[in-house]
């Protein structure tokens, strides 16, 4: 049979999911037109932006997160959106938030270890316009897209 689990992987971290309307009926007690209807309601909205699966990371090679602290030069700190969203296109970087305090960005980053993150950062998040990055290392994770994840309890 043809592996395409990291094809399929890929998609379901860009939002190929739906909603699992016969289930949330059942727990609703509601009818599954009702919960349909208005699920559609809140897309058209742009309340929801999109489905995506909840991951075992260390299942799909990508058990290593970071959270990655970012002071800005001067000449880049009055437009951070601008590194903001150049950031936004690596496939590593799971999230990017532009922060009040001691620092003007934070990010999440998940790859599959941690010469993979020491090569992202060196090749792509250390550059012009960065002056400083400190890094929080996740050890274990316990809650991630609302989902607990602790299995250990």
């Amino acid at each position: 049979m043809k592996d395409i689990q990291p094809k399929l992987i890929g998609l379901l971290k860009k939002g190929y999911c739906t909603p699992q309307i016969a289930r949330m009926a059942k727990k609703m007690q509601e009818p599954s037109t009702t919960i349909h209807y208005n699920v559609k309601k809140l897309e058209e909205e742009g309340a929801v932006k999109a489905y995506k699966a909840v991951f075992d990371y260390k299942k799909i090679d990508e058990g290593f997160c970071a959270f990655l602290l970012i002071n800005l030069s001067p000449d880049e700190y009055g437009n951070p959106e601008k590194i903001a969203k150049e950031l936004t296109k690596y496939d590593e970087v799971e999230s990017v938030d532009i922060i009040t305090g001691g620092w003007e960005i934070v990010i999440k980053i998940r790859t599959k270890d941690q010469d993979s993150y020491y090569n992202l950062v060196k090749n792509v998040i250390a550059r012009k316009g960065i002056i400083k990055i400190t890094t929080l290392t996740s050890l274990i994770q316990l809650k991630t897209e609302f989902v607990s994840l602790d299995n250990r309890a």
